[in-house]
């Protein structure tokens, strides 16, 4: 393995400075932190120069200072940049281009800054148009960082520092089918898996706690990068209509392409739901967020209280929005994030083959996951060498991060410009990396 370079005084510095100015509760990246410079396309830049490819941002969605977006937002910055409480075309602009994506049953916008805000927001849409207040969500699931999120995230709520979900919440199977109670090979997994959130939503009605929402992703991020059994979000989403709730798909990490076969993750399980939430890609770094509903759900949250976010819709926000979308679709970015995720899907099964760790690769496009077991029969979780992978392969100028409960899955979610070379370095560098270490 290449030796690290030794830290700069710079980089001490810098640490020093951030430990007595900010919160120790903000985490930081690798045992030897990375002091990043700038980005361009998919890779990161630190103070000497070095490149490494970045393999774990999901924000830079069309790469790293794309100059599309730059300019969209210096130009409409030095115009204007305001509140949505002036008539302006942006923000028009921006919806009419978004809801062109989307079912047209989804016809009324509400943008925010990060995918907390739209998540909060879908709570309370949900709230409003039903009349109720409980919630289902999945076990492993992380939808935002308010209080309210917090409460409804099994991620947080039963890790370090939680207090277990809120009387509201009700907890359905998360489902996995590698370690989950249905797996790979039962044909009828998603309709079982479907069964717990239709059971979930009962326990809370007999409780007199009837559901306004189910809340999901299509695809499991915090869960560990889980891709539920085929039929799974549909049924699940028509067991809470039949009990009286909505549907929200919280897409702030899996929509805009990256799955590849579609523009949107809900479309490859069939399942469009009442309340979309979209963050993280959608500015490609630009604090922007969206809420996108029916028009009778908007139109029941128009109770008579104003709704308005500060910096939600601004002008400057919905330039790069556009920007984004002209860039996935000018690029090609959908169909590259389809071929680059085939390559990449192809080699880590072959590595799969080669080293035992592997227990299970899985994913669609460019949002994909490595589960790492000690052992291929218990499954146990082999999360000490998975932070070590992560770490070996920033030495060797990959960027990869771990996810999941048992903190053992790598994840790989690079911007959709990487290349298929950028594949190959990826899957080269992880093979040296995985026969390094000793067996498990």
């Amino acid at each position: 393995m290449p030796s690290p370079a030794p830290p700069s005084s710079r980089h001490a510095e810098l640490l020093a400075r951030r430990r007595r100015l900010l919160g120790p509760s903000l985490s930081l990246a690798y045992r030897r932190p990375l002091h990043v410079v700038r980005g361009a396309g998919a890779y990161l830049y630190d103070e000497r120069g070095r490149a490494f490819l970045d393999c774990v941002n999901n924000v830079a969605h069309v790469g790293h200072c794309h100059p599309a977006v730059v300019r969209a937002v210096a130009e409409q910055t030095a115009r204007l940049n305001t509140n949505t409480r002036y008539l302006h075309p942006t923000v028009l602009d921006y919806a009419e281009r978004l809801l062109a994506t989307l079912p047209d049953s989804l016809s009324r916008c509400y943008f925010v800054c990060s995918g907390s805000e739209a998540n909060e927001l879908a709570l309370r849409l949900v709230r409003a148009h039903t009349g109720r207040r409980d919630v289902v969500v999945v076990g492993g699931a992380y939808h935002g960082n308010t209080s309210s999120l917090v409460a409804m995230s099994p991620y947080k709520y039963r890790g370090p520092g939680g207090s277990g979900p809120a009387p509201w919440v009700h907890e359905a199977a998360m489902p996995d089918p590698y370690r989950g109670p249905y797996r790979h090979g039962d044909r009828d997994a998603g309709r079982k898996y479907a069964a717990e959130v239709e059971r979930a939503a009962a326990r809370a009605a007999a409780a007199g706690r009837p559901v306004a929402a189910f809340f999901c992703e299509p695809l499991l991020g915090c869960g560990g990068q889980i891709v539920p059994p085929s039929g799974y979000l549909r049924r699940a989403r028509d067991a809470v209509h039949a009990a009286g709730g909505l549907f929200v798909a919280d897409e702030v990490q899996v929509g805009f392409g990256r799955t590849g076969s579609h523009f949107w993750a809900f479309d490859a399980q069939g399942a469009v739901p009442d309340v979309l939430t979209l963050g993280k890609p959608i500015g490609n770094g630009h604090p922007l967020a969206a809420v996108i509903t029916r028009a009778d759900v908007a139109r029941s949250f128009a109770n008579g209280m104003e709704y308005f976010n500060s910096f939600g819709g601004n002008p400057a926000s919905c330039a790069a929005g556009l920007a984004v979308l002209e860039v996935i679709e000018g690029e090609g970015l959908q169909d590259n994030a389809r071929r680059v995720g085939e390559t990449l899907r192809r080699g880590l099964l072959e590595l799969a083959r080669r080293h035992p760790l592997i227990g299970d690769v899985r994913g669609m496009g460019l949002f994909l996951g490595l589960e790492l077991v000690r052992d291929r029969t218990t499954l146990e979780p082999a999360a000490a060498e998975a932070a070590e992978v992560v770490e070996r392969m920033k030495e060797r100028g990959v960027l990869l991060s771990t996810d999941g409960p048992l903190h053992n899955v790598i994840k790989i979610k690079p911007p959709l410009v990487v290349s298929a070379a950028d594949a190959d370095l990826l899957l080269n560098e992880l093979d040296a990396v995985l026969a390094e270490l000793p067996p498990a």
